[in-house]
């Protein structure tokens, strides 16, 4: 029988296995582990400050044109009207893009650190509480830094559209910023439920209904995503199926699904949302349109499977797996280390992520027709929860591999394990290296000629011109002034008009 110490936590760890023996060999791979994660934290930390550094050079284009002088000449109240009656009936959209864009350009640059180091709060935060929620020790905190920080860098940089995801407001504000909400209500529901009051529970149900409500009206796609994800959360927690020992949890989803379909209710039905609809009539789903819709969600799978840095999201949950199982198992009231997820409910998240998907893909070819599946802008919807999976999975894989390793006797696989984990998780931070520096001199660049550009047509504009010379600046593939051939449906070149306070804007 090995010898066991009890911390004082009450937590138990067992040197299982006769591995008492090599506690020195633990303990060396234990350093090296940390100075893997170490390293990947540095990478991963280090393009994240790229990018939110960026946020200081990003400069209007596309959809910003009209939403800057919306909120200047309207205010907060007036565009969110605006959004409601004339344009997609997006409430919480048109707020927050008021707020956002309130002060010219100074929102739309602190935005991209917003989401930084929101994501990584919420995501630091939930990933203790999943540990904990599974009867696992607590690992050393940098392997959780680690993974939370491979984890955006993936989310931000791995993807077709990197400027988009986290640089251009109007994306960020549809696609991004709803994950973080969603993310962060779940953190609050967890919570309530550690609280252990009533009054606690109750709030966080609330919590969910105004987050879900808010998140109906801001965001179509995530509103569907997390819709899917609820709803199966909320069935596989009923209380008869016994992984939920009370309501607490079917109750929370209940009320987030209320809140996203009231929500989108209200985005529905509106003015704004029913004459966009009437400019791109949906078509009928025929039997070719629905193998069109497949053609094109295969299509958005091949483009992801082809970016190979989001395996970075597996092999840093592996570090932390390894972790995991090195730091020593907590033992349950009833002895087992640690708690057991059924098999079927491990693998539900891959059909969950598959229909989300596919039904993302289906918004996007009824809204943008058949290239619609190319607005990469609109997965990370679905990316979200997909590599929070890899992470789950890549840490369920890691744990396992850790605990056989732990066995006396076996330094030579304890370094082949790391040494393969670590340089997969090290050589997804350094794929993305070239998209973030491509993303730093084009934003940059433009930044400059932006400011030239602009000072010049303000000069103009001093001196009482009405008409303004603007040559094109493109960036993020969006769309800028003269993007079209006629200047009647060019809506880009009249708002930056109306930005510039001018009665047309023309080519050099």
């Amino acid at each position: 029988m090995s010898k066991t110490t009890i911390s004082e936590q009450s937590e138990e760890r067992v040197p299982e296995d006769g591995s008492e023996a090599g506690a020195a060999g633990g303990g060396l791979f234990r350093r090296a582990l940390t100075g893997v994660s170490l390293a990947v934290t540095a990478g991963a930390g280090a393009l994240l400050a790229v990018g939110a550094f960026l946020g200081l050079y990003v400069r209007p284009t596309s959809d910003d044109w009209c939403a800057l002088w919306k909120s200047r000449d309207m205010g907060v109240l007036g565009i969110t009207e605006d959004f409601y009656n004339t344009q997609n009936g997006r409430v919480t959209n048109a707020f927050l893009t008021g707020v956002i864009y309130f002060d010219d350009l100074l929102g739309v640059k602190v935005l991209p650190t917003v989401l930084v180091v929101g994501f990584g709060l919420v995501l630091f935060f939930l990933a203790r509480a999943a540990v904990r929620a599974l009867g696992l020790p607590r690992p050393p905190a940098v392997l959780l830094v680690a993974a939370v920080a491979l984890f955006e860098a993936l989310l931000f940089f791995a993807g077709t559209r990197a400027y988009q995801a986290l640089l251009w407001a109007p994306a960020t504000i549809s696609h991004t910023l709803p994950s973080l909400m969603g993310l962060a209500a779940v953190l609050g529901a967890v919570a309530g439920a550690r609280s252990g009051r009533r009054w606690g529970r109750r709030a966080a149900v609330a919590m969910a209904a105004l987050t879900g409500l808010a998140i109906g009206m801001l965001s179509e796609p995530f509103t569907m995503v997390a819709g899917i994800f609820a709803v199966a959360a909320g069935l596989v927690c009923l209380p008869r199926f016994g992984r939920a020992k009370d309501w607490y949890v079917t109750t929370w989803c209940t009320a987030a699904c209320l809140g996203l379909g009231t929500g989108l209710v209200l985005l529905y039905t509106s003015p704004g949302a029913r004459w966009r609809r009437s400019q791109t009539p949906p078509k009928p789903l025929t039997a070719e349109e629905l193998g069109q819709v497949f053609n094109d969600w295969w299509r958005i799978w091949q483009t992801i499977a082809d970016q190979w840095a989001y395996l970075g999201a597996l092999a840093v949950g592996a570090l932390l797996g390894l972790g995991l199982a090195f730091a020593g198992p907590v033992r349950d009231r009833d002895g087992s280390a640690g708690r057991r997820v059924p098999w079927i409910l491990a693998l539900l998240p891959v059909p969950l992520i598959a229909l989300a998907s596919l039904g993302v893909t289906y918004g996007l070819r009824s809204g943008y027709g058949p290239s619609g599946w190319t607005y990469g802008r609109t997965w990370t919807n679905f990316l979200v929860p997909l590599l929070l999976v890899l992470c789950a999975y890549g840490t369920w894989a890691g744990y396992r591999l850790g605990r056989l390793l732990l066995a006396p006797g076996r330094p030579a696989a304890r370094a082949v394990t790391l040494v393969a984990v670590g340089a997969l998780a090290l050589g997804s931070v350094a794929a993305l290296v070239q998209p973030v520096y491509v993303l730093s001199r084009t934003t940059v660049y433009r930044s400059i000629a932006w400011d030239n550009q602009n000072a010049r047509i303000r000069a103009d504009v001093a001196k009482g011109a009405t008409e303004a010379t603007y040559k094109p600046l493109h960036i993020g593939w969006l769309a800028e002034p003269f993007f079209t051939s006629s200047y009647q449906r060019d809506w880009a070149a009249q708002c930056a008009a109306r930005y510039y306070e001018v009665d047309r804007l023309r080519r050099p």
